[in-house]
């Protein structure tokens, strides 16, 4: 089968950095469904994984955590799907990516497509949405007001791929008033539209910015992106007991600066739940057809910000570039393979 992979951790810069591969098509496991992959989107963790990791000598590592495609074969204890279901997923961290024609996942943290989106728009969602749906009501308990607090949400990174599904979330299924940040005149009509209450400009003093709207200290913030430089900003603006979420991965974190407000720190990352095999893993399942249901039903949209044509090496490389100049707005979607 068709796949792109690496062979050595390089700069992006380099042409050996992603790689056109022919690899043997995988065997599904007993509980996994097999997919012919359609399309994948790219997130920051992809060139993350391709910087850190290095492959076994004389293999290769297939990147890669989204996807839309169709199910051609399941495992024995695979349920809730059948051949020829349409689904969607972010995959497991520990396994091989996405970025490849055929691929086997857990059935458990497999949704069924949104039947109102193409492939393309569909892998936009999943790695994203489950990232901010488990930080916004598993992480935050958005739905547990903090004693006066401005009921509101303060979401840094607002255009990015995370960011894009929380403003979504936070204003069709909470009563929270939404604040994201943005820097640029374009992420910031982005984040408009896709429903943020409020957008103030991350390159300027947050504290500020956020105090200028007149509501109050909000008592939840949801970093996506650069939380080490601006901790001390949020320290400053959250309210006294207020819940502080983040996702990134600050070389250092100052947490003594949360002390004087005893406010909560909760660290989400969506991949906890495949690496452990916890108890509770088919939560990722469930909430990925919840999402479809409110895509379907018009409450929520892909946030798919550029098309970069077919699955290949030269494409990832493209998208890989873009992650890594931190200018990316949505998601990066690749479909199809070259005939």
């Amino acid at each position: 089968m068709r796949a792109v992979g690496y062979r050595k951790s390089l700069p992006i810069t380099e042409s050996e950095a992603l790689v056109d591969l022919d690899l043997p098509q995988p065997e599904p496991g007993p509980r996994d469904l097999l997919v012919k992959v359609e399309a994948i989107s790219v997130n920051p963790v992809d060139t993350k994984v391709r910087v850190r990791a290095e492959p076994e000598a004389g293999g290769v590592k297939v990147l890669g955590w989204d996807a839309a495609g169709t199910v051609v074969a399941k495992g024995g204890q695979a349920e809730g799907f059948s051949v020829g279901d349409a689904v969607f997923y972010a995959g497991d961290l520990t396994r091989p990516g996405t970025n490849a024609e055929y691929h086997c996942v857990d059935a458990r943290i497999v949704g069924h497509k949104p039947t109102s989106l193409d492939w393309a728009q569909a892998a936009a969602l999943p790695l994203t949405a489950i990232t901010a749906w488990e930080a916004l009501f598993d992480r935050l308990d958005t739905g547990k007001p903090v004693p006066g607090a401005a009921p509101a949400i303060l979401i840094v990174g607002g255009a990015g791929g995370v960011g894009s599904v929380a403003i979504q979330l936070a204003r069709q299924l909470t009563d929270l008033t939404v604040i994201a940040t943005a820097s640029r005149p374009e992420t910031a009509a982005w984040c408009r539209d896709l429903g943020a209450h409020h957008v103030v400009d991350h390159a300027r003093p947050l504290a500020a910015e956020v105090a200028a709207l007149g509501l109050g200290a909000p008592g939840l913030v949801f970093s996506t992106t650069n939380t080490d430089a601006h901790l001390a900003e949020i320290a400053e603006l959250i309210a006294p007991q207020g819940r502080f979420a983040l996702i990134d991965d600050p070389a250092q974190l100052d947490v003594a600066q949360l002390k004087r407000k005893s406010l909560s720190l909760h660290w989400e990352f969506m991949f906890t739940r495949s690496m452990f095999g916890t108890s509770d893993i088919g939560a990722q399942g469930a909430l990925l057809d919840e999402v479809a249901r409110l895509v379907d039903a018009g409450r929520l949209r892909t946030t798919l910000g550029e098309h970069y044509g077919r699955i290949d090496a030269q494409n990832l490389r493209r998208a890989h570039a873009l992650i890594e100049s931190g200018r990316a707005k949505g998601k990066i979607v690749l479909e199809g393979f070259s005939q």
